[in-house]
């Protein structure tokens, strides 16, 4: 059984990703502000309600692992940060609150994680198509796009820094589901795949997508957006 670090998982993906590898028997740290009362109580979930933006609360998810698991097998960064608004009325704080989740908070994370971390450990990080280089973009989305390719950059790095120790790194750049994030994004569109659906690829590439990628990026998108 697997030790499996999950972030976002008050809603949405997140949510699906920590019941998903709990019923299958493995072990869940899952961590986002916001503590769905559907995981507490779970044998094999542990939640911790930490904001991975804060790099001192880094030190209660070290604690943790420290104390109760002493490795951590698959990392998988979830949390999103999305402000849909017209460049011309973005601000500075915008563009620092949603790089905060989805890029500093991953580096964060990261660094906690990497000493318990060794050969086949797996870190997958959740990115979007519109993060991809030449894919299609959409107008209101310039900071969470920029960030989501920030993000990308930054897999395939750290996949080229750890490739000696055997730590895998890969991104998955998902297209639309049925979330409440792309609700955000796109009010009213209706995605063909739901949260649970896209949880199940998730689950099967984080425990298996390591033996055949590291420092790739995988589109999952069936539909634009």
């Amino acid at each position: 059984m697997k030790n499996v670090i999950i972030t976002g998982t008050s809603r949405g993906i997140g949510f699906e990703l920590a019941l998903e590898f709990a019923r299958k028997g493995h072990h869940v740290l899952a961590i986002s502000r916001k503590v769905p009362d559907q995981l507490l109580g779970n044998p094999n979930i542990t939640c911790l309600s930490i904001d991975i933006t804060v790099e001192d609360e880094m030190r209660e998810i070290d604690k943790f692992i420290a104390s109760t698991w002493k490795k951590v097998d698959i990392l998988i960064h979830n949390a999103g940060c999305l402000v849909n608004r017209p460049f011309a009325q973005l601000c500075q704080s915008d563009f620092e609150r949603v790089y905060k989740v989805n890029v500093f908070g991953v580096a964060n994370l990261t660094r906690t994680c990497l000493p318990y971390m060794s050969k086949e450990s797996h870190v997958v990080s959740i990115s979007s198509m519109g993060g991809i280089q030449g894919s299609m973009k959409f107008a209101g989305l310039a900071a969470y796009s920029s960030s989501k390719g920030a993000l990308i950059t930054l897999s395939e790095l750290l996949a080229e820094e750890y490739k000696e120790q055997g730590i895998a790194f890969n991104v998955l750049a998902l297209g639309a589901v049925q979330t409440e994030m792309l609700e955000e994004a796109f009010p009213g569109y209706e995605a063909a795949i739901s949260a649970k659906e896209m949880a199940d690829y998730i689950f099967n590439f984080a425990l298996t997508g390591n033996k055949y990628y590291n420092g790739k990026v995988l589109q999952v998108s069936s539909t634009t957006p």
